[in-house]
């Protein structure tokens, strides 16, 4: 018997709904089977935990006085974006000191960005703040300097253009040299095998056709509650899939938005990549609404029926067009070794499998509790025969 979300809704209300993780849905659909297990549960809880780079913040700091018209700002010697309002600023999760951390650190060593000034101040730290200004009628003050906190600031968002990807390489090098990729440090000769996802529970991957989630969806977002507010950039919809409906190559993605001021730095910590810059981990949960049979079935998928693809990134990625090398599922990845071109190659992770699972569990207790409820899509995310795909850029020279 189908359901609909304001239904579910009602049970978390009441306290009946029964909800659970996508680690306890496994267990019970092996029990119950997929179609007794859709009456029974009504919500299971999925999530990721791992370097994001396309996030950012977006701060209102308050007029001082006298008023500034901000030209130019940075926090803790990180640049801002400055182009909005007054007192509007926006961070980039991926910029970089402009103190050279190569001088400091050696060739190809980033310690400090965008990311850590966010994670510096939901940890409820201080930060050193500049700007100026060209000075208007009325906005005369042409310099500014302050310690400010998130507390001081009128408003913070984090406002993310593309999260949680619905499935990613996986990243080898063939060449004699080493590679520094924002998938990590790739060996030369095929010495290791990097891979980005929380697999099994990862949402995206537990709702590939995107039945429940879309635009209006609450979320755990940074230890905070969340939303999505678009489909997120590079979101492609026509890829090849598994007889399960599972895209095998990097498919869709979200775009989310939250209250800086309710997030946790245990949820959004700043990553420093060996020579490839700065990004911001990012814990993302989400809730899938048992709906129907259907939305059980693929909220059942298991992490050896998930593949991804293997791309030689010294030959490849560097082009338009990357070429598969083969590819694996979530099962051997996570066993810690994979078979390439016949031989055994050790893989590793740059997302959190035990931090995911962490969110699954609170994100299930604030349901239970009554304290999270579900947000009911006010428009659909783009999915299979939309249109919508992302494209290389095709450069022409200007005359």
């Amino acid at each position: 018997m189908a359901k609909t979300i304001a239904q579910i809704n009602e049970k978390i209300k009441k306290g009946r709904a029964v909800v659970v993780t996508k680690k306890e849905m496994l267990d019970i659909v092996a029990e119950k089977g997929v179609k007794e297990s859709a009456e029974y549960v009504d919500v299971v809880t999925t999530g990721t935990f791992g370097p994001m780079c396309s996030s950012m913040a977006v701060f209102n700091i308050g007029h001082p006085k006298p008023k500034i018209k901000i030209q130019k700002a940075c926090i803790n010697n990180v640049a801002c974006y400055c182009g909005l309002a007054a007192v509007d600023l926006v961070i980039g999760a991926s910029e970089l000191s402009a103190k050279d951390p190569a001088n400091e650190y050696g060739p190809g060593e980033f310690k400090y960005g965008g990311a850590h000034v966010i994670e510096e101040l939901v940890a409820g730290r201080e930060v050193d703040l500049r700007a100026v200004g060209y000075g208007t009628d009325c906005y005369p003050r042409k310099e500014l300097r302050t310690l400010i906190s998130l507390k001081d600031m009128n408003e913070a968002m984090l406002t993310n253009p593309r999260n949680a990807y619905q499935n990613y390489n996986v990243a080898v090098n063939l060449s004699d040299k080493c590679l520094y990729t924002y998938m990590g440090v790739l060996r030369p000769q095929l010495a290791n095998a990097n891979y980005c996802s929380a697999g099994q529970l990862s949402p995206l991957l537990n709702d590939p056709y995107f039945r429940t989630i879309g635009i209006g969806t609450r979320i755990f977002l940074g230890g905070g509650t969340g939303y999505i507010y678009s489909r997120g950039t590079q979101h492609t919809t026509d890829v090849k899939r598994t007889k399960g409906g599972v895209p095998v190559t990097p498919a869709g993605t979200i775009a989310v938005n939250g209250d800086l001021k309710s997030m946790s730095s245990e949820w959004l910590r700043g990553a420093s990549i060996r020579g490839y810059g700065v990004s911001l981990a990012v814990g993302i949960g989400v809730p899938i609404p048992i709906i129907d049979e259907e939305a059980a079935k693929f909220v059942s998928v298991k992490d050896e029926e998930i593949f991804t693809q293997i791309v030689d990134y010294s030959k490849d990625y560097p082009d338009a067009k990357a070429q598969s090398l083969g590819q694996t599922n979530y099962k051997e990845l996570k066993l810690g070794m994979i078979k390439i071109h016949g031989r055994d190659i050790p893989t590793s992770a740059l997302s959190s499998y035990y931090k995911a699972l962490q969110i699954c569990e609170i994100l299930k207790l604030k349901i239970k509790e009554g304290k999270f409820s579900l947000g009911e899509p006010v428009q659909n995310i783009p999915t299979v025969g939309s249109g919508v795909n992302f494209k290389g850029l095709k450069i022409r020279t200007p005359k």
